[in-house]
């Protein structure tokens, strides 16, 4: 007879290390709780008991409603919550005012269909996902030798072209490194007019996450940055959650030679895949804003992921239909930059 998953919160003088033996990505890593509690978002961590072990582990974020007394719950990339988690979790939160959870679990779509049924009527599929459904991954089990001859022949070639004109790949993972990466992501970010977080929370997550989990890889030529990336090494996976790069030299191709030092890195320190964080789907539209950074991904030889997607556990039925509707109306009137 096999105990069943009993959960419960998890206090703040909790073992670091304990909590992250159970973790299955950074974003649910306890450094990753931290990191969001210091940007002012409360936390809530959840541990799954079987047999008295530690066994699985959550962190939700806690998101306020502006001018309400409601909020929602944020659960990213964990693993696929069972119908017992969503017991515990309605049960938790009955007086918490939120209107609903959100789940983007970090499981491909292929892997749940046996397990939907489980879940209540009130999990449903979101409306309004976080993060892309798509992702490219690379088998970093592979040798060298393999990685490089599975490229798409343009990108080896740029690869080469880059270490031929003298670009050099260097990881700086101190506050030195960080500032070059954070001017290089903040240029692009600017050029690109892309609307993301701001420079306190990313100098709040290089702070939290420094200590093992970030990595500051950056290019550079004749002593001037033009590409870094601020990647993630988490439980034998590399990861790219952001990158950045200057309008100079873009002839050198310096971006594919980062690119390629970072699956080195990644086998260096015991990777055995590379998660690329988002993407396009297979068969992408050319014409579309992201079809340059899937392009760029899929030269590498990737495989394309289908993650499950974003799901909401609904609390409050009533409630989450009328933010549904003013979430529709207010995206409408951004986009058509009436707000």
């Amino acid at each position: 007879i096999i105990d069943a998953m009993v959960y419960q919160r998890i206090t703040t003088d909790f073992s670091s290390s304990e909590f992250n033996s159970c973790a299955n990505h950074p974003l649910q890593s306890w450094e990753w709780g931290e990191v969001r509690k210091k940007t002012g978002i409360r936390v809530i961590r959840i541990g799954g008991y079987n047999d008295n072990k530690l066994k699985e582990v959550y962190t939700m974020t806690v998101h306020k409603i502006p001018h309400t007394p409601f909020s929602i719950g944020y659960i990213p990339r964990s693993i696929w919550p069972s119908s017992e988690l969503v017991i515990f979790l309605k049960k938790i939160t009955e007086r918490e005012g939120m209107l609903f959870i959100k789940f983007e679990p970090d499981v491909e779509l292929s892997r749940i269909d046996s397990q939907m049924d489980s879940l209540p009527d009130t999990f449903v599929l979101s409306s309004h996902p976080l993060f892309p459904q798509w992702s490219q991954e690379l088998d970093l089990t592979k040798s060298e030798e393999t990685l490089m001859k599975e490229m798409k022949p343009k990108t080896r070639y740029n690869v080469h072209y880059a270490e031929k004109k003298g670009v050099r790949i260097y990881e700086d993972s101190t506050e030195a490194g960080y500032e070059v990466f954070e001017k290089l992501y903040f240029d692009t970010v600017e050029r690109q007019s892309y609307h993301g977080h701001d420079k306190s929370y990313h100098q709040t997550v290089w702070n939290g996450m420094k200590n093992g989990i970030s990595h500051i890889l950056i290019a550079e030529h004749e002593g001037v940055p033009l590409s870094a990336y601020h990647l993630f090494y988490f439980k034998h996976k590399l990861y790219y959650p952001y990158g950045g790069s200057s309008d100079q030299k873009r002839n050198l191709m310096a971006s594919n030679l980062l690119m390629w030092e970072a699956i080195k890195l990644g086998k260096k320190r015991g990777a055995t895949s590379f998660d690329m964080w988002g993407s396009l789907p297979q068969g992408y539209d050319s014409t579309n804003k992201w079809a340059g950074f899937t392009r760029f991904k899929e030269g590498y030889g990737t495989r394309f992921v289908h993650y499950a997607g974003s799901y909401d556990l609904v609390l409050n039925p009533l409630m989450y239909q009328l933010y549904k509707a003013s979430y529709t109306v207010r995206e409408f009137l951004l986009q058509k930059k009436l707000l």
